[in-house]
Parts: structure tokens; C-alpha cells; sequence
């Protein structure tokens, strides 16, 4: 009886073992220089950095632009959400949202670069849901 016990014991610890590193190694798979830009409700969208400075030939200004004198960048490379936050507070006056494009995805730094490249003849993504997942929240 007490092998039957330590037999099951053994089985659950190992179901339980895999169930807690099966979303681990999901999680190792996605390459290092790939981010998920958060803070959407219509979910987040996979920002694979490489691709877009070494695969597209973008230079990194353009997106770690130069800092404002209202707000001095601390390092040459931050994040849009150093400066841009969810609602603008001065001296920002771009929210995080319309950093990447305005509430019609008309403009801003990521849709207008999609839509130049579309207009190249190249494949860039420019309906919502083609950048935007929830499965990336």
C-alpha cells in the first residue's frame, strides 16, 4: 500500500513539475531582441527590434528620437515609456499611445513607416488587428 502511495506521489509531483515548466519553455522561445508593447485593450503587439533595425535598415533615432530640452533623455537608447506615458503630463505633450499612431491610425512614428513602406511595394502590417494580439498581453 505505502509503494502504491509513494508510486502516485511520484507521478503527481512529476505532472505538476511539467505543468509549471511547460509555459517556461513557451516563454524561452521568444527571441531576446522581441518586445511586447503593453497597455492596449486590444491587446499587445510583438515588437521584434532586429528586424526593424537590422532587417529594415532603420536607424535608431528615429524611433529613440532625440530628447526635448523640457525633458532631458538620460541614455541615448530609452524606451518610448521613459518620456510617453498612458495621459501626457507636462512638459510631454504625446501621449504613448499617439507615439506609435493617432486614435485612427492615420499617423504617428509606427503607422506612418508602415504605410511607406506598403507604398514601396513591401509587406508591412497596417490593419489593428495585424499588430495588436491579446494573445501578446
Amino acid at each position: 500500500m505505502r509503494k502504491a502511495h509513494a508510486i502516485l506521489a511520484v507521478i503527481l509531483g512529476l505532472a505538476v513539475l511539467m505543468a509549471v515548466s511547460v509555459p517556461a519553455f513557451a516563454q524561452a522561445k521568444t527571441p531576446k531582441d522581441t518586445m511586447v508593447l503593453t497597455g492596449s485593450p486590444m491587446g499587445g503587439v510583438k515588437f521584434k527590434h532586429e528586424e526593424h533595425s537590422k532587417g529594415r535598415g532603420i536607424k535608431c533615432d528615429v524611433c529613440h528620437h532625440a530628447s526635448k530640452p523640457e525633458k532631458a533623455a538620460k541614455v541615448a537608447t530609452e524606451s518610448c515609456a521613459d518620456c510617453h506615458a498612458k495621459t501626457a503630463a507636462a512638459p510631454m505633450k504625446t501621449t504613448y499611445k499617439l507615439a506609435f499612431h493617432d486614435a485612427m491610425a492615420k499617423k504617428g512614428t509606427c503607422i506612418d513607416c508602415h504605410t511607406a513602406e506598403n507604398a514601396k511595394g513591401k509587406k508591412a502590417p497596417t490593419k489593428c488587428m495585424e499588430c495588436h494580439q491579446k494573445a501578446n498581453t
